[in-house]
C-alpha cells in the first residue's frame, strides 16, 4: 500500500486552521461583546430600570395595640372566636381535623395554641409581636406562605376579628 502523505499533510493544516479560527473566534466574541456594552451605556440602557408597580395591596403591618385602654381577654375574645372559625380544622374533634393532622396547630386551649405547630412552632404567636405571629399573618388579607385560613373560606375572618387577634397578641398574648 502507498502511504498518503497528501491526507496527513491536510489533516495537520485543519488542525493549524482549527486552532487560528478557535483563537479568532474568542477574541472576535470578546470584541463583539465589549462593543455591545459600549453601545448599550451609550444608548441609556445601563441604567437601572424600576418598574412602575403601584402601591402595597395589604397595609402595613404594626405591632402596636389599636386600642389600648381595652383588654382583650383569650377566655372571652379569642377561645370564641377560635372555637367559630378554627376548631373544624385545628382541633382532635374536628369534623375535618386537616389542620391538626398536616400542621399539628390545635387550637383547643390556650397552652396548645402557645405550643404552636409544626412549621413554625412558638413562632405561631410572638408575644408582643403580632407582626412576626404566624398566626396573623395566615387570617390576614395576603399572607406570606401557604394559602389564607380559614382554608374553607370565604367567609374568612373580618377585619375586627383579625384585629382582636392582633390586638392580643399586642398585649403579650396572655392566659386572660
Amino acid at each position: 500500500m502507498k502511504p498518503r502523505p497528501r491526507v496527513r499533510h491536510i489533516r495537520r493544516y485543519n488542525r493549524r486552521w482549527a486552532g487560528q479560527l478557535a483563537r479568532s473566534s474568542i477574541w472576535s466574541l470578546l470584541l463583539a461583546t465589549a462593543l455591545l456594552a459600549g453601545a448599550a451605556a451609550v444608548a441609556g440602557c445601563g441604567k437601572v430600570f424600576t418598574p412602575e408597580v403601584g402601591g402595597p395591596l395589604g397595609a402595613e403591618c404594626n405591632d402596636t395595640d389599636s386600642d389600648p385602654g381595652v383588654t382583650v381577654s383569650f377566655q372571652r375574645d379569642i377561645q370564641p372566636l377560635f372555637d367559630e372559625s378554627c376548631a373544624s380544622c385545628h382541633t382532635p374533634e374536628g369534623r375535618s381535623p386537616i389542620g391538626l393532622q398536616v400542621g399539628l396547630f390545635n387550637v383547643s386551649t390556650y397552652t396548645s395554641v402557645r405550643a404552636g405547630g409544626a412549621v413554625r412552632g412558638q413562632r405561631e404567636v410572638v408575644p408582643g409581636r403580632p407582626c412576626a405571629s404566624g398566626l396573623v399573618q395566615k387570617v390576614s388579607l395576603f399572607p406570606p406562605f401557604g394559602a389564607r385560613m380559614p382554608l374553607n373560606g370565604p367567609p374568612f375572618l373580618e377585619d375586627d376579628e383579625i384585629q382582636l387577634l392582633h390586638d392580643w397578641i399586642a398585649e403579650g398574648a396572655l392566659e386572660n
